[in-house]
């Protein structure tokens, strides 16, 4: 296994799987300033994806997980943040399904790879 995919699995196990599990729990009890940071990682992460779907594009590979973080992840994120919380609980229960999914999609790959 590359130390690439290492540090992707770990940081979407430890990072990313730990922020959406909190945010789900917290819910409306976050400050303020965290819900300008969710804004703004929404808004990092569709540019991010969207450039390196672009380049799977070209290069003639599959750029679902790209499209995934495009479309499903990242307007969530936005759409937590740009409202400050005062969003249905469906949405803080969809990015607690995200949380555990992505530790245990990246926790399976991790384990699988070594």
């Amino acid at each position: 296994m590359s130390y690439y995919l290492l540090f992707v699995h770990l940081f979407h196990i430890i990072l990313i799987g730990g922020l959406f599990i909190y945010v789900g729990i917290k819910k409306t009890s976050l400050k303020p300033n965290f819900y300008n940071f969710l804004f703004g990682l929404g808004i990092i992460l569709f540019i991010y994806h969207g450039y390196k779907t672009y380049n799977k594009i070209i290069n003639k590979k599959n750029p679902w997980i790209n499209l995934f973080h495009m479309f499903i992840v990242s307007p969530l994120l936005v759409y937590i943040g740009s409202n400050k919380g005062k969003v249905n609980n469906m949405y803080y229960e969809l990015l607690l399904m995200l949380g555990f999914t992505s530790i245990g999609y990246h926790s399976y790959y991790l384990f699988l790879d070594i």
